[in-house]
This record gives structure tokens, sequence and C-alpha cells, in this order.
């Protein structure tokens, strides 16, 4: 089973159809793998990884510009079977930070490198940046342009930030994968919640999380605070359901969302105008622009 997202936020409807495409391919893509044998950890990677290659994804190419108009990304990933996490954060140009995420776990070193010294890493493991400027599309820099016409303060609803995939392979073994460019304006050097395990990502013996809600998410440790809730007994939907009420409670203008397999079910659900999905369960294929709460 894989579940994937395109990021929670704002999406105008002529992106609609284009953001749904990306994400169906994504599914397919883990899927295809999960079908000759791969692993869930496998799966999850190669999902994410394929969104980070969207322009219209707010992930890898695409990413959110920085207030000094730079690129840094940001990814986590996490084996449920053995709660084995890495992480990637504020890297500059990192066109792939799931995979240098991935890499970090391999190696079991430490769990989360950031900026220089993650962009290190990638170069030891054969992964350059970007060239400049190759990450940048012509959207990321007409938001910028919006956000400094305001004086720095964010416009109604916000785009969908950041990307992520949780997958049970035929083992019943589970991952979960996020990746994000950030959010528009932020300051550079940012650790965003996709590159934290527990708030953008979670997987243990019962589920996999991945979420999107950016600097908000921190505050409800959304990606463990929903699988803790599942521990006691809630129902996938209810547990998210009842953390993002309880953000929105304290943020009352967060936009997040978070997509979760577990044993017998997935679910998805978000806290704002949209949050594309795709899926292919037992019963096949699927799509949506979101579900909201």
């Amino acid at each position: 089973m894989i579940v994937v997202h395109g990021g929670a936020g704002l999406v105008t409807p002529e992106r609609q159809e284009r953001l749904r495409a990306g994400v169906r391919a994504a599914a397919a893509m883990a899927h295809g793998l999960l079908a000759r044998g791969a692993s869930a950890l496998d799966a999850a990677v190669a999902a994410v990884r394929t969104l980070e290659d969207d322009p219209e994804m707010a992930a890898g190419i695409g990413s959110a510009l920085t207030r000094e108009g730079t690129v840094e990304t940001c990814a986590s990933v996490m084996d449920g079977a053995t709660r084995r996490v890495g992480a990637v954060a504020a890297v500059p140009d990192l066109a792939a930070p799931i995979v240098v995420a991935r890499a970090m776990l391999e190696r079991g070193e430490q769990v989360l490198l950031a900026g220089q010294a993650a962009l290190r890493f990638a170069a030891e493991i054969g992964i350059p940046p970007a060239a400049p400027g190759a990450l940048i599309t012509a959207r990321a820099h007409e938001q910028l342009r919006e956000w400094h016409a305001r004086g720095g303060t964010p416009g109604p609803g916000g785009e969908g930030g950041g990307v992520g995939a949780v997958v049970r392979d035929a083992a019943g073994n589970f991952a979960a994968a996020t990746s994000t460019g950030g959010t528009v304006f932020r300051r550079a050097g940012c650790v965003d919640d996709s590159a934290v395990p527990g708030i953008g990502t979670w997987a243990d013996t019962d589920l996999a999380v991945s979420t999107s809600g950016g600097e908000a998410a921190f505050r409800v440790a959304l990606a463990h605070n929903i699988a803790h809730r599942v521990a006691d007994g809630a129902s996938l939907r209810a547990a998210a359901k009842d953390v993002l009420v309880e953000l929105r409670t304290l943020a009352p203008d967060a936009v997040a969302g978070a997509i979760m397999v577990g044993k017998s079910s997935w679910a998805a659900i978000q806290l704002g105008p949209a949050m594309p999905v795709a899926w292919i369960d037992g019963t096949g294929p699927g799509d949506a622009i979101g579900f909201p709460l």
C-alpha cells in the first residue's frame, strides 16, 4: 500500500490537474517497485525522489526561495521495523535530499546533518549540488516577488509545501519519507519540519506518517502525535483530525496535513484548502486534490 502527498496549502485551479498527475506518477513508481519485491523503505524514497524532480512540487526542483533568493532543501526518511532515521536540513542547491537522507540512515553515524556539512556528505556519496539557479522555477521567483511586495507578510492560504510518501510492503513493514524546499521568504539556514523525525516523518511497526505543515507543525509534534494517538486506539483519520484541531487552536492560520498508512487502512487529511494525494491500495489506484478536515 502506498500513499503520497504534494503538500498542504492553496492550489490554484490551473495547477490542480498537474499536481494530481504528479502524485499519481509517484505512487505508480513506488507501487511498481513493491510489485517487484522492493522494501517499504525503497518504495517511499523512490516516490519522494520522483516528486523532487517534478517542478510543480515545492521540493527539489520548484523549491521555495529564502529571503535571499536561494534554495535550501530538507528531507527525512524513517524505517518502521528498525526505527532507523536519516535526515538533512538547509542544504544549498541539493536536488535530491531524500537520497542523501537515506544514505544518512544507512551509514548510521548521525541522524541529521545540516547546511555545508550535509553538502559535503552528499559529495562523499557521489551527489553534487545542482548548478546555481537550476532548481529555481518561474513560479518560485514570482512567489518571492509577491512576498517582497507585501513587505514579507504571507498571502491568503499559502502555496502547498513539501512532499511525502508512506508505504506498507508485502512483509508488513512500514516506511515514511518527506522532502521540502521550505517556505517562501524564510531565513537561510532554517531547519524545516520535513527534516525532523516526529514532526514531518514517522514510522514504526504499526504505521507510517508523512506530514506537511511548516513551522506550526513543531508545536504539536505532528507526525509522532498522530502515531501516539493511534497507539492509544484511535483510527488513523481520527488521530490526525484531533491533532490538526489542536494545531488550529494553537495557530489559527496554520495550514497543515498528513498522510498515513496502517496495518489495514490508510488516511489523508488536511487543515487548509488542498493537499494533492494519490494512493494505490487493495482496490486499485486513486487520487484527489485533498481531504479537508
